[in-house]
C-alpha cells in the first residue's frame, strides 16, 4: 500500500482495523482531531480526493491510492489557504479544536452548497462560537482591527494563536510524540452501587503488552475531592483515586497500563471482579427520605458532608422578614415548581493527559485542564510529594465550560507514571466523557413570589433540591451560587431560601457554565413575569421597579457570608433599555400559518465577577533584549480569550503593540500561582495581576530611562516602544542593552487576590413562534445586552456572548442526558444527545452597556460565563407569552410541549 498525504507519499501501513484518523496522527498530522470517534462532530475531517470525510469512521486502508489532505496541507509550502485567511479575518474560532475540520469542510463547498449552510455544515460541530463568526468567514467578513502602540485595550484584535489554529499547528494535549509511551484504559463499574470484594488480575497481567494493573490496593488511601478550588472548605472529601466501593455506573474500578490501547482494552476485558451489590437510589427526593440507602454514610462534617445519614452533601436555609405573611397580604402571587435536566459540557477535546517522570525525578503532567496549579497541589498532597517535585501544565485546551475545573484523570496518570516509571497516556473516549466525568446539576426549584399593587416585590422564596450524583464535587458552591444572585438582584423585604443538595447513585454533577444560576433563574424570572401579567404591567417595567441599583444591598438568605461585592459599575438599566429597543424593531417577515403562535420574552441576570473567598493570580513581565516583553501568567487558554486580553492589557500599560508581548502561560514550572481559569476570572483576576505587573514595569522603565538620560523621572513618559525623557527618546531595545551592560534585569511582578469583587449584568430577549399542533419552536429574534464594563476586545466579547447563548439554547431546547431505571446513561454519544449545529442556532444581536468598572482591569468585567444564564428563562417567558401556558420543565422538546398545547388548543 502507498498513501499520499498532503502531496507526499508514505509507505507505512496501517494496523488491522485502524481508522484513518489515528493513522494520520501516527504520521504526525496532529491537526486531525479526536472529538467523538463516531462520525458525529467533524473534528477529524480530512479531504479525500477533495471531498470532506470524517476520518474517524473511514478505515485507513480505504485511503490507499487516494489523495488525502489534512489541514496542514491545505495550502502549499506552509502558506495560508484563502479559507484559512477568511477564518483569521473573521476570527471564526474560540478554543479552535473544531477549526481544522471546519475549515476543510468550508473549503470544499461549492456555490450551491453555500446556499444552504445548515445542511452543508451539519457534520461539523462547534461548541464555542455560536456559528455566526463561521458564517462571517464564509461571507468574507473581516472582524479584526489594528491598534497602534499603547492603544490595544478596547480594540478588536485577533488571537495571537490564530495562525497556528487555522493551519492545524496549534498544539493541544495529545499533539506530541513521546518515546516509550504506555497507554491506560479504565475498567468501569457496571453497577450503580457495590462493594468490590476482590479483583483477579492474573489473566489481565498475562495479556501481551500489559505492564500493570492498578486497583484500590495500589492507590493512596486518602479522601479528596475532584473539584478544584482555592479553599478546601468548598467541597467534601468523599473521593478516592480508586475505591473499593463504587457508587455509580461508570466509576473507575481499575487501570490497565499497556504498550497499546488495544492491549490495555484486552487487559480490562480479562479482569475478573467480584462485587457485593448494595442498595441504590437515583432520585434526590427519595435519597433524602428516611430509610434511603446510604451512599456516603461514613462521611461526616469532618469531611465536609453535611449529613451523610440523610445523603445530604450541603444545605442552606434562611429568611429575611416574614415571607408567609407577605404572601398573604400581596396583591398578586405566583407559585410554581420547575425542573432542569442533566447537561454535558461536550467540550470537543475530552479529558485526558500525559504523565512522565523526568531525569530530575520530577513528575510531569500535561493535561487538558483549567486549573494546573490547583491540580499540582492535589497531586502533591495525594502522593506525598513536595510541590516543586510536581509540574502540571497545559497546552491549548479544547474547551472547558467548567468541566475541566476537576481532577478526573491526572490522579490516575500520576499513579501509573509512578508505578511503572514510564511515560503514560490516558485519553477518555466520548462515551467515558458522558458516563464518568461530570454534568450540570439537575435541580427541582419551587418558587413563591408576591408583589403589591404598585408592582413592588414583597416576597420571594426558593425551595431547591439539587442532585449532585454519586460525589459532591462542587455540590455546595453551586447550590449557594444558585440561590445567591438570582434573588440578590431584586429588592424585596421578605426573602426565604431552603436548599438541599443530595447524593444519588448517578453520574456526578459538577461545575458547569453558570454554576447553578441558569437553573434557579428559570424559576425566578418566570415568577417575575407572572406577577407582571397579574398586575397588567410590562416585563420590562416590573424589573425596572425592583432590580437593585447602586447603593442597594444585594441580599439573599441566609445572609452575606462574604462582604466584598460592590458596584464597581452598573449597567443593568442600560441593558434593559437596549433589549427593549431592539425587541421593538420589526422581525423579517416569514410565512407562517395560523397554527403558529408568536410571543416575546426576556430575563435578566446578575453575577459576581469572581468566586468568593480567594481567587489568586500572579503575573510577571520582563523586558527582552530585542525590546519586546515576556509576560508569564498562570491562567489557561481554552477559548476564553485570555491570551488575547492579557497581551492587550500589557501592551496598553507599556505603550507598545501586542506583537511585542510574548506570552508564557498555564505551566506550574514558570513559578507563581494561579487559582485557575474558571468563574470568568481569567480577565477580572488574572488580568488585574497582569495590569499590576505591567504598570510596575512601566514605572521601572521610566525610572531607569531617567537615570540613563540623567533627567527627572517625572519628565519621562512611555510612547511608541520608547521612553521619552525631556526630548530624549530611548527605545526599549536600547534600555534593555543598557540594563544588560549594568548587569540589571528590568522585570516586575503583579498579583491579584480576587477581592474586592464587582457585579456584571446580562439581559436576554427572544421572539419565538410555537406551532400549537406540533410543539415545534422557531426563534424569530434573539437579542442580548451585556454589562461587561469597558470591553477589552469587542469582537472577542461578542463571540463569548454568542457562544454562551448558543450553548444555553442547546440546554434549553435539545440537550438532555437520560438516565434509565438502572442508573445508566442511555445516550452517551453526540448523535443521541443533539448538540446544536449550524442550522439550530439563530444569530443573536449583541449590545454592550457603556460602563467602566472601578474594580476590574482597565475598567473591564467578566463576560465568559454569564451570557449563558438568562437564556432558558427568557425562552420560557417567550413561550408563555405566545401560548398562555407556563412550561416548567426543560428542555422544551416538542413532545414535551405538545400535551399541554393539545389540551388547550385541541390540535
Amino acid at each position: 500500500m502507498s498513501y499520499q498525504v498532503n502531496g507526499k507519499e508514505f509507505s507505512e501501513s496501517p494496523h488491522a482495523g485502524q481508522c484513518l484518523r489515528t493513522f494520520l496522527r501516527e504520521l504526525g498530522h496532529f491537526g486531525v482531531k479526536k472529538g467523538c470517534d463516531a462520525g458525529d462532530c467533524g473534528a477529524c475531517t480530512v479531504l479525500i480526493d477533495g471531498e470532506p470525510v470524517h476520518s474517524c469512521i473511514v478505515p485507513a486502508f480505504r485511503a490507499d491510492g487516494h489523495a488525502v489532505t489534512t489541514i496542514e496541507g491545505l495550502a502549499p509550502d506552509g502558506g495560508t489557504h484563502p479559507m484559512q485567511q477568511a477564518f483569521l479575518d473573521a476570527q471564526a474560532f474560540q478554543c479552535g479544536f473544531c477549526t481544522s475540520g471546519m475549515i476543510l469542510t468550508c473549503a470544499s463547498l461549492n456555490q450551491a452548497q453555500r446556499q444552504d449552510l445548515g445542511a452543508a455544515l451539519k457534520g461539523n460541530l462547534c461548541r464555542c462560537t455560536g456559528y455566526r463568526a463561521i458564517e462571517d468567514a464564509l461571507n468574507g467578513t473581516t472582524n479584526i482591527e489594528d491598534a497602534t502602540a499603547g492603544t490595544a485595550f478596547g480594540r478588536s484584535l485577533p488571537a495571537p494563536a490564530g495562525p497556528q489554529v487555522v493551519r492545524g499547528t496549534a498544539r493541544y494535549t495529545f499533539d506530541t510524540a513521546i518515546e516509550g509511551l504506555l497507554h491506560i484504559k479504565m475498567l468501569r463499574s457496571p453497577h450503580p452501587h457495590a462493594r468490590i470484594i476482590s479483583i483477579d488480575k492474573t489473566a489481565a497481567l498475562s495479556a501481551p503488552g500489559v505492564h500493570a494493573v492498578l486497583s484500590f490496593e495500589d492507590a493512596p488511601d486518602r479522601l479528596f475531592s475532584t473539584a478544584r478550588h482555592e479553599r478546601a472548605w468548598m467541597d467534601p472529601d468523599d473521593t478516592r483515586v480508586l475505591d473499593n466501593v463504587v457508587r455509580f455506573i461508570g466509576q473507575k474500578v481499575a487501570a490497565v497500563v499497556a504498550e497499546t490501547e488495544a492491549a490495555a482494552e484486552e487487559g480490562c476485558r480479562r479482569l475478573k471482579v467480584d462485587y457485593d451489590i448494595l442498595p441504590d437510589v437515583f432520585d434526590p427526593a427519595s435519597a433524602i427520605a428516611p430509610g434511603a440507602p446510604l451512599i456516603h454514610g461514613d462521611k461526616t462534617p469532618e469531611q465536609r458532608v453535611a449529613n451523610g445519614q440523610r445523603n445530604i452533601v450541603a444545605e442552606t436555609h434562611g429568611e429575611f422578614g416574614d415571607v408567609a405573611a407577605a404572601l398573604a397580604q400581596a396583591a398578586v402571587t405566583y407559585e410554581g415548581t420547575f425542573t432542569t435536566q442533566r447537561v454535558q459540557h461536550a467540550a470537543l477535546e475530552t479529558h485526558g493527559g500525559l504523565a512522565w517522570i523526568d531525569p530530575a525525578g520530577i513528575l510531569n503532567v500535561r493535561s487538558s485542564t483549567q486549573v494546573p496549579f490547583l491540580t499540582r497541589r492535589a497531586l502533591a498532597e495525594l502522593f506525598g510529594l513536595a510541590p516543586d517535585r510536581v509540574r502540571v501544565f497545559c497546552e491549548r485546551v479544547g474547551g472547558g465550560f467548567g468541566g475541566k475545573q476537576e481532577m478526573f484523570v491526572e490522579d490516575i496518570l500520576a499513579l501509573a507514571a509512578i508505578k511503572t516509571g514510564r511515560p503514560v497516556k490516558l485519553e477518555l473516549t466520548r462515551e467515558e466523557q458522558f458516563i464518568s466525568t461530570s454534568t450540570r446539576h439537575p435541580m427541582r426549584i419551587t418558587v413563591k413570589a408576591g408583589a403589591d399593587g404598585n408592582g413592588k416585590l414583597t416576597a420571594l422564596q426558593l425551595d431547591v433540591l439539587s442532585n449532585t450524583g454519586a460525589y459532591g464535587n462542587h455540590a455546595g458552591p453551586v447550590l449557594f451560587h444558585a440561590c445567591g444572585e438570582s434573588l440578590g438582584v431584586y429588592n424585596c423585604p421578605n426573602k426565604k431560601v431552603d436548599a438541599v443538595v443530595a447524593y444519588t447513585n448517578t453520574v456526578p454533577s459538577g461545575a458547569f457554565r453558570g454554576y447553578g444560576l441558569p437553573q434557579t433563574l428559570f424559576a425566578v424570572e418566570a415568577a417575575i413575569d407572572e406577577l407582571a401579567n397579574g398586575l397588567g404591567i410590562s416585563a420590562y417595567e416590573i424589573r425596572r421597579r425592583n432590580v437593585v441599583k447602586p447603593g442597594d444591598p444585594m441580599l439573599s438568605p441566609p445572609g452575606p457570608a462574604h462582604t466584598d461585592v460592590f458596584y464597581g459599575s452598573y449597567g443593568l438599566d442600560q441593558c434593559l433599555d437596549l433589549v427593549e429597543r431592539a425587541m421593538q424593531t420589526e422581525t423579517p417577515k416569514i410565512d407562517l400559518s395560523d397554527d403558529w403562535l408568536i410571543g416575546d420574552g426576556i430575563a435578566l441576570t446578575m453575577i459576581d465577577t469572581v468566586p468568593p473567598d480567594g481567587h489568586l493570580a500572579d503575573a510577571r513581565i520582563s523586558l527582552r533584549q530585542d525590546g519586546g516583553f515576556e509576560l508569564v501568567v498562570g491562567t489557561a487558554e481554552f477559548g476564553n480569550g485570555t491570551t488575547t486580553v492579557h497581551r492587550q492589557i500589557a501592551a496598553t500599560a507599556l505603550a507598545t503593540t501586542v506583537d511585542q508581548i510574548h506570552l508564557l502561560q498555564s505551566d506550574t514550572a514558570h513559578g507563581g500561582h494561579d487559582t485557575g481559569a474558571y468563574g470568568s476570572a481569567g480577565t477580572f483576576v488574572a488580568g488585574r495581576a497582569t495590569q499590576a505587573a505591567a504598570e510596575n514595569l512601566a514605572n521601572d522603565l521610566r525610572a531607569f530611562a531617567a537615570t540613563a538620560t540623567k533627567t527627572n523621572p517625572d519628565a519621562c513618559v512611555l510612547e511608541n516602544d520608547s521612553a521619552v525623557c525631556d526630548r530624549q527618546r530611548v527605545s526599549y531595545a536600547q534600555l534593555a542593552e543598557a540594563a544588560h551592560a549594568r548587569g540589571q534585569a528590568l522585570s516586575a511582578a503583579g498579583t491579584s487576590a480576587g477581592t474586592p469583587r464587582s457585579v456584571a449584568f446580562n439581559v436576554q430577549g427572544f421572539r419565538v413562534a410555537v406551532n400549537k399542533g406540533t410543539g415545534e419552536i422557531k426563534i424569530l429574534k434573539s437579542v442580548h445586552a451585556a454589562d461587561a464594563g469597558r470591553v477589552a476586545n469587542p469582537m472577542q466579547c461578542r463571540g463569548q456572548v454568542e457562544g454562551g447563548v448558543a450553548q444555553s439554547l442547546g440546554a434549553t431546547l435539545y440537550e438532555e442526558m437520560v438516565i434509565d431505571d438502572d442508573g445508566r446513561v442511555v445516550n452517551p454519544k453526540f448523535r443521541d444527545y443533539h448538540l446544536p449545529s449550524f442550522a439550530d442556532i439563530p444569530r443573536t444581536e449583541v449590545f454592550f452597556a457603556d460602563t467602566t468598572d472601578t474594580l476590574g482591569p482597565m475598567g473591564a468585567k467578566s463576560m465568559s460565563e454569564s451570557p449563558y444564564n438568562p437564556v432558558a428563562a427568557a425562552l420560557g417567558n417567550a413561550l408563555a407569552d405566545a401560548t398562555g401556558i407556563r412550561f416548567t420543565t426543560v428542555p422544551f422538546k416538542p413532545d414535551r410541549l405538545w400535551p399541554l398545547l393539545h389540551e388547550k388548543f385541541g390540535k
